[in-house]
Parts: C-alpha cells; structure tokens; sequence
C-alpha cells in the first residue's frame, strides 16, 4: 500500500521560507507523478507545484513560480517542496500527492494522499 508523509510545515513570517518534505513509501514511484497541493479554509483544493519522478520535469503553478522549488531525492524516495518568499496567502494545509503515469494539475487525477501538514505565514 503506497504510502505518503508529509513533514516540515510550520508558522513563518511573510518573506521568510520552509521546506516541505514527502517520504514516499509501498511502491516503487518511478514511473509515477508527485505533485504538491494546498487548501486553505473554505477554499478548493489547488495544485501548487507537480515533478515527474523519472524524468524530472516541473510544473509551477503560476502563483508559486520563482518562489517556490520542487525536488526530488531518488535514494530517499522523498519529494520536497523549497518555498522562499513567503506570503500570508500562501497559507493553507499543503498536501502531496502521486499519480501514476502523466501530469496532471487536478487533484481528482491523483491517487495517493499525504496527511497534510499546515503552513500559516503571517503578515
């Protein structure tokens, strides 16, 4: 069963930064999509960021570009997300997310769930 634990969020001040980490875990996820979404309060779930663990390629949301970075650590199967230059809107629950084969911005694409982990930048 695959599994997926985010880690790493947190109170920040505007402008400051975090490091979101996903340890992926169950199955192999090579040929799979990791993607990070968010959701604030009263708000639909939005895609933020999304790499294909093969090959590498990104995708930004054009909200997050320039400020935010996704990684990913093969020996370690784990996905990170870099965000600089924080911004009260930024913040939500950020989740990770995998999808096997393809890239996809909608949330309903993606099979695997994280938990969840808060990030609240304040102004």
């Amino acid at each position: 069963q695959a599994r997926l634990v985010e880690s790493g969020g947190g109170l920040v001040q505007a402008g400051g930064s975090l490091r979101l980490s996903c340890a992926a875990s169950g199955r192999t996820f090579s040929s799979y999509t990791m993607a990070w979404f968010r959701q604030a309060p009263g708000k639909e779930r939005q895609f933020v960021t999304a790499i294909t663990w093969s090959t590498g390629i990104t995708y930004y949301a054009d909200s997050v570009k320039g400020r935010f970075t996704i990684s990913r650590d093969n020996a370690k199967t784990t996905v990170y997300l870099q965000m600089n230059s924080l911004k009260p809107e930024d913040t939500a629950v950020y989740y990770c997310a995998a999808k096997y084969s393809g890239s996809s911005s909608s949330p309903q694409d993606y099979n695997y769930w994280g938990q969840g982990t808060q990030v609240t930048v304040s102004s």
